[in-house]
């Protein structure tokens, strides 16, 4: 079964913006770590952001200032807020799920482009 699945990906211009939405279950949303990596062409995988259950956060130094992780309770569901886009900010997205020595979890991955 499924248990992370992300959406809003797409097509943006530069300084546009796209929310990502990571749909989870209940058990890792409460007990793991959530947070947001992408790959970009010719990159390796990188963190992008993170977000504890007390809600902490923290971001890759490129994308502090414009991107914010968060969660909604009601929803179960962990979203990427990205503003001011960047051409270098395309790529394939993946929700992540972590619980260092437990359980590590991964979305399908989502793409985004960010071209005029």
């Amino acid at each position: 079964q499924v248990q992370l699945v992300e959406s809003g990906g797409g097509l943006v211009q530069p300084g546009g913006s796209l929310r990502l939405s990571c749909a989870t279950s209940i058990d890792i949303f409460t007990s793991h770590v959530m947070g947001w990596y992408r790959q970009r062409a010719g990159k390796q995988r990188e963190l992008v952001a993170v977000i504890t259950s007390g809600g902490s956060t923290d971001y890759a130094g490129s994308v502090k200032g414009r991107f914010t992780i968060s969660r909604d309770n009601a929803n179960i569901t962990v979203y990427l807020q990205m503003n001011s886009l960047k051409p270098e900010d395309t790529g394939v997205y993946y929700c992540h799920a972590g619980r260092p020595g437990v359980s590590d979890y991964w979305g399908q991955g989502i793409q985004v482009t960010v071209s005029s």
